[in-house]
């Protein structure tokens, strides 16, 4: 059993305690916004905060994320008010596939409170995450707008 907050709520969820984080977000809780990508924590697809920091969550085990706070792609609009990320998203049609938007949309957020005003490198050293569509152009559009309103 590991006692979890995600996006603000106590959640308890009977796994092991070396489970992925990932798979109690998904299976356990049913929050499936948070995708599956490479299991090695090396695309991105299941990046989620942790503490406000991005995390890949399936290289975190459940028992290393109990006692923090965890925000899923579903917590991060604000009382039903999108995220200025995910308003940025849709006002610069990034995604295509789509599957890989929602780590994509996390890892933004969580560089964008850490650097207001990202350069090209910040956004290259920040955003490793990978999107099969090639849609990086339009990342970095929409990062560049957000950060200059």
């Amino acid at each position: 059993m590991a006692n979890l907050t995600i996006n603000g709520k106590s959640i308890t969820v009977d796994v092991e305690p070396d489970t992925p984080l990932l798979w109690a977000i998904r299976e356990n809780v049913g929050l499936t916004g948070t995708k599956y990508g490479c299991g090695i924590a090396q695309c991105g697809a299941c990046t989620v905060h942790i503490d406000g920091v991005a995390i890949r969550s399936c290289g975190v085990a459940v028992s290393e994320a109990e006692g923090k706070q965890i925000t899923t792609i579903e917590g991060l609009a604000n009382g039903g008010t999108l995220h200025r990320v995910q308003q940025a998203w849709i006002a610069h049609d990034v995604p295509q596939c789509g599957y890989c938007q929602s780590g994509m949309i996390m890892a933004v957020a969580a560089l964008l409170k850490e650097k207001p005003k990202p350069t090209d490198a910040d956004i290259d050293d920040a955003i490793t995450n990978i999107c099969r569509c090639g849609t990086f152009q339009q990342v970095r559009e929409a990062i560049h707008t957000i950060a200059n309103a």
